[in-house]
C-alpha cells in the first residue's frame, strides 16, 4: 500500500515538472513584437526610435541592433517598450531580441525616412492603376523604396496591434501594390536624401475624416461631440441604429413600401419623384445607403425629342457586380449578368418621344466584398446612351435609388457610418513608431461637409500629434478637379473643400500640393498620380529637409483696394507669377456686400495680381479658380505650379 502510495506521489510530481516546464515554454515563447518590427523594415534615422511588443509579464527583454545593445522590463500584462538612440542613415543591419531563451531576429533592416501615407481612395489607389505604371518598373531597384501595407480594420476600441502585415521592397512583382502616390513620393524622396524610404500605407476608400480622429479628441469638440456619445460600443446596437436611420432615409420616414420588379417597371416616371436621389457608383458611397447590403433598384428617367426613338441605340452601364434585369417603359430588354463595360444594342421603338421609365432591378448582392460594387460604376466614357444623332451620358445625380428590404439583406457598418473607428484599428497601432512626417489625401468623403472641414481637418491633424507627442509634418494634398464645370455665379462644395484645406495651412509645420490642374473632371479617381506625388515630394523637400531647389505652390496671403483696384498678395515670393497659356488671366471673380460674383479682369504686376470688375464697385470678396472644375484658371509659377484657388475677405485699403 505504501509502495502504491510512493508510486503515485512520485508520478504527481513528474507530471508536475512536466506541467512547469511546459508552461516555462509556453512563457518564452510569448515573446513577439508588434506586426511593423519586420524583415526589410524601413526604421527612422536621427531620432529616438522606439521598439515594444509583448512577453511574459514583467519578463526582461534585450535588443542588438546597429552595434548598440538595450533592454527593458515588460510591464504586469506583457508589454514592453525599447528605446535606441538616433542613428544615422544606413543598412542592410539585422535586429536581435531576446528574452530568456527564446529570440526573434529581423533581417535587412535599413535605416532611413519613414512616412504613413494615410486618406482614401486616392491613397489607396495602386502602382498598377496609374497610367505611369509601366514606366515606374522600368526603374524598380534604383531607389531603396518598401512600403507597409496596413490591413483594414475597424474597431469600437484603440487597438496596441495590428491584425497582419508585412514590408515589401519594391521590386517588378510587388511595386503594383504600392499606393501610387505613395511610390512616387516615396521615389522622389530617396532620389533627392540618398536613403531608403519605407511608406506605411494606412489608408481606405472614400472614409470620411471623422473616422480617422479619436474619441477623446471628437469628445472635446462642441460638433462632434454629440456624434460620438450616440454612436453604442458594441457592433450589434449600431447596426440596428444604422438599419433604422437607413429605412427613415429612404422612405423619409413614411410606411415602408415593398415592390414587384415588372410593376414598378410599368409606372411613369413620376411615380419615382419620391425616391432619393443619388448617381452612378458603388452605394458605398451613396449617403445613407452606404451601409445597405441586398438587391435594390435604380431609376432614370431619359427625356427625348420627337425623331430620337425611331431608331435603334446603344446602352452602356460600366459594369457592376449583381446580376440585374433592365426595363425601359416596362419592358424587360435585358436579364442576367451584364459584361464589364459591353453596350446593350437596343432595336427601334424601345424607346418613346418625351420622358421614358429606365429601371434597373439590381438583383444580388455585391460578389467582391472589398470592392463594394454594388451598383453601377463607371465614368461618363462607358455609361451613357447613344441615339443616332446624340449621346446622352448616365454619369450624373439624376438616378434615384431604392433599397428592397423585402428581400433578405444586412446592414454593414463601414468607416462612413461609424467614427473613430479607423482610427482605432488602422492609426492607435502605428504609435509611437518613430517618423519623418504624414502625407495624406483625403477630403473627397467630406465635401458634402465642406464647411464642417475647417474645423474637422485641423483636429485630426492636431489629434495625429497628440497621440506622437510631436509636431509631426503633415504634407496634404488639396483636391484636383472633378464635377462638372461651373456656370454663371455657381458656388461648389468641392471648392469649399480645397478653401477648407488651404486655410488648415494655419497649422505650423504643414504644407500642401494644390493639383486642381491634373485632375479628372469626369473621373473622381484619375489615373495620372505622377503630379501629385511629385509635388507632395517637392513640398516636404522644401518644408522638412530644407534642400534648396524644391517649391511649392504660391497660396493666398492678403487683398486691399487702391485706386479702385484690388491687389492681392501671395506667399512664396521668390516664384515669379505667369500665366500658364497666354492672356487673359483667368479665373478670378469679385463680389460686393451682395455676395454676388462676376468674373473679373485680372493682370501681373510687380509679382502680385491686380482685379478689377465693371460690375462691382465696392468690392468686399474675391475668389479665384472657384468651382469643381476650374480646369480654365490659368495663374501659375514660372516652375509650373498652379496658384491655389482661395476665397476671402478684401481688406479695405487707406488709398480707398
Amino acid at each position: 500500500m505504501i509502495t502504491t502510495y510512493r508510486y503515485l506521489l512520485k508520478l504527481q510530481l513528474l507530471l508536475l515538472l512536466y506541467l512547469f516546464s511546459g508552461c516555462a515554454e509556453n512563457a518564452e515563447a510569448k515573446l513577439s513584437t508588434a506586426k511593423l518590427f519586420a524583415d526589410h523594415m524601413v526604421l527612422q534615422r536621427n531620432q529616438d526610435v522606439y521598439i515594444w511588443g509583448w512577453s511574459t509579464p514583467e519578463a526582461n527583454v534585450a535588443i542588438a541592433f546597429n552595434g548598440q545593445e538595450a533592454t527593458a522590463q515588460a510591464n504586469s500584462k506583457g508589454k514592453w517598450v525599447i528605446s535606441l538612440k538616433p542613428m544615422q542613415a544606413g543598412g542592410p543591419y539585422v535586429m536581435s531580441i531576446s528574452s530568456g531563451n527564446n529570440r526573434i531576429s529581423y533581417k535587412d533592416v535599413m535605416i532611413g525616412e519613414v512616412w504613413i501615407c494615410s486618406g482614401q481612395s486616392n491613397m489607396q489607389f495602386f502602382l498598377n492603376q496609374s497610367s505611369n505604371y509601366d514606366s515606374e518598373r522600368k526603374s524598380i531597384g534604383e531607389y531603396a523604396v518598401r512600403q507597409f501595407l496596413v490591413p483594414q480594420k475597424m474597431s469600437l476600441n484603440p487597438e496596441e496591434d495590428l491584425s497582419a502585415g508585412e514590408w515589401k521592397n519594391a521590386d517588378p512583382k510587388s511595386v503594383g501594390y504600392f499606393s501610387a502616390v505613395g511610390y512616387i513620393f516615396a521615389k522622389q524622396l530617396a532620389q533627392k536624401l540618398h536613403v531608403a524610404v519605407g511608406i506605411i500605407n494606412s489608408s481606405w476608400g472614400s472614409s470620411q475624416a471623422e473616422c480617422w480622429i479619436s474619441k477623446e479628441a471628437m469628445l472635446n469638440d462642441a460638433t462632434l461631440k454629440p456624434v460620438v456619445q450616440k454612436q453604442p460600443n458594441n457592433w450589434e446596437e449600431i447596426k440596428q441604429n444604422i438599419d433604422k436611420e437607413t429605412k427613415a432615409y429612404v422612405y423619409n420616414n413614411a410606411k415602408a413600401a415593398l415592390f414587384n420588379a415588372a410593376k414598378l417597371a410599368a409606372n411613369p416616371p413620376s411615380f419615382f419623384d419620391k425616391w432619393r436621389t443619388g448617381s452612378i457608383g458603388a452605394w458605398q458611397w451613396q449617403n445613407k445607403l452606404a451601409a445597405f447590403r441586398g438587391t435594390g433598384f435604380m431609376q432614370r428617367t431619359i427625356r427625348l425629342n420627337s425623331g430620337s426613338e425611331a431608331k435603334p441605340s446603344t446602352l452602356s452601364l460600366g459594369e457592376t457586380d449583381a446580376d440585374m434585369e433592365i426595363f425601359i417603359n416596362g419592358k424587360s430588354v435585358f436579364s442576367g449578368a451584364l459584361p464589364k463595360n459591353k453596350p446593350l444594342q437596343l432595336p427601334a421603338g424601345i424607346w418613346n418621344p418625351g420622358a421614358n421609365n429606365l429601371l434597373l432591378h439590381l438583383k444580388s448582392d455585391q460578389k467582391d466584398p472589398w470592392w463594394f460594387g454594388f451598383g453601377i460604376n463607371g465614368d461618363a466614357k462607358n455609361t451613357y446612351i447613344k441615339f443616332a444623332d446624340t449621346t446622352l451620358s448616365l454619369n450624373d445625380y439624376l438616378w434615384k435609388l431604392m433599397p428592397d428590404f423585402g428581400k433578405p439583406y444586412h446592414i454593414e457598418p463601414t468607416p462612413n457610418n461609424t467614427v473613430n473607428t479607423v482610427f482605432n484599428g488602422m492609426v492607435n497601432p502605428l504609435t509611437p513608431l518613430s517618423i519623418a512626417g504624414v502625407i495624406w489625401y483625403q477630403g473627397e468623403a467630406n465635401a458634402q461637409r465642406a464647411l464642417q472641414y475647417r474645423t474637422v481637418f485641423p483636429l485630426l491633424i492636431n489629434d495625429w500629434r497628440k497621440h506622437w507627442k510631436k509636431d509631426i509634418p503633415f504634407v496634404y494634398v488639396q483636391m484636383p478637379s472633378f464635377g462638372l464645370m461651373k456656370k454663371g455665379d455657381q458656388e461648389s462644395q468641392w471648392a469649399e473643400l480645397r478653401e477648407a484645406q488651404r486655410l488648415a495651412l494655419s497649422l505650423p509645420n504643414t504644407g500642401m500640393a494644390v493639383t486642381y490642374d491634373v485632375g479628372d473632371p469626369l473621373n473622381l479617381h484619375p489615373a495620372n498620380k505622377f503630379p501629385v506625388g511629385m509635388r507632395l515630394a517637392s513640398t516636404a523637400l522644401k518644408l522638412v529637409y530644407h534642400i534648396a531647389g524644391f517649391y511649392s505652390s504660391p497660396v493666398f496671403k492678403s487683398a486691399e483696394v487702391k485706386g479702385g483696384q484690388v491687389i492681392i498678395s501671395f506667399t512664396n515670393p521668390e516664384d515669379k507669377l505667369v500665366i500658364k497659356d497666354g492672356e487673359p488671366l483667368k479665373g478670378f471673380e469679385l463680389a460686393g456686400q451682395d455676395h454676388r460674383f462676376y468674373p473679373a479682369n485680372a493682370e501681373i504686376s510687380n509679382n502680385k495680381v491686380s482685379v478689377q470688375c465693371n460690375e462691382v464697385k465696392t468690392p468686399k470678396f474675391v475668389r479665384y479658380a472657384w468651382g469643381n472644375s476650374p480646369i480654365d484658371a490659368n495663374l501659375f509659377t514660372n516652375r509650373n505650379l498652379p496658384v491655389s484657388p482661395f476665397k476671402d475677405n478684401i481688406v479695405e485699403g487707406l488709398t480707398q
